[in-house]
């Protein structure tokens, strides 16, 4: 069974949940706010529904390991609780903060390897059963210039670089950190919405 735990928003500790040697972070945005560039070729409501598949099925692609979300927003929270997911809150802190501060989190919980993936990979499979490697992995996205998954150890110093170009900045930073690593191309990990052009979801 998948283990799950939580941190409460307001919590200025850390409950000690069991979440094992290996854990899956996803940061998720603001359902009311994320993919906003989704606008022209779909509903509000039709958005955000979308916004939340895409999430679902990332969480559950994380199995059989442990999850946490990283958020700042009580919807988010509340969502992530119900899915047996340990939530992370960093409010104010952007993508790459929330992330580095999230990985520490469970560094701090004994995890010792973490799978940080974006929400938004509708065909999200195998998350949990990479294969090993006793580095960084990283899964960029089709064209090469985000990135969609980042395994690393804890501890390692990686900083995270996100946003447009940030496959070849994280190649860098593998370098820079002195860890082994390898790239991992996974069609069904490497699909992600951002624009109407990548609609409809196949």
């Amino acid at each position: 069974m998948k283990a799950t735990a939580r941190v409460e928003p307001a919590a200025a500790g850390i409950d000690s949940p069991t979440l094992g040697v290996s854990a899956v972070l996803v940061p998720v945005k603001s359902f009311a706010a994320a993919k906003q560039r989704l606008g022209a070729a779909m509903t509000d409501a039709d958005r955000r529904a979308l916004v939340r598949r895409m999430a679902e099925r990332v969480l559950a692609a994380a199995s059989p390991l442990a999850t946490a979300v990283v958020c700042d927003d009580p919807e988010v929270a509340e969502w992530a609780r119900g899915h047996g997911a340990l939530v992370v809150w960093e409010p104010g802190r952007g993508l790459n903060g929330a992330v580095e501060a999230g990985v520490a989190r469970l560094g701090a919980l004994g995890v010792r390897t973490v799978t940080v993936v974006h929400a938004d990979l509708p065909l999200a499979t195998g998350i949990g059963a990479l294969e090993p490697f006793d580095g960084i992995t990283l899964v960029p996205d089709r064209e090469d210039n985000g990135t969609n998954l980042i395994r690393l150890p804890v501890g390692c110093g990686f900083r995270f670089s996100y946003g447009p170009g940030s496959f070849g900045r994280h190649v860098e930073e593998c370098t820079r950190v002195g860890v082994p690593w390898n790239v991992l191309r996974r069609e069904e990990l490497a699909f992600d919405i951002d624009l109407p052009s990548d609609l409809p979801v196949p």
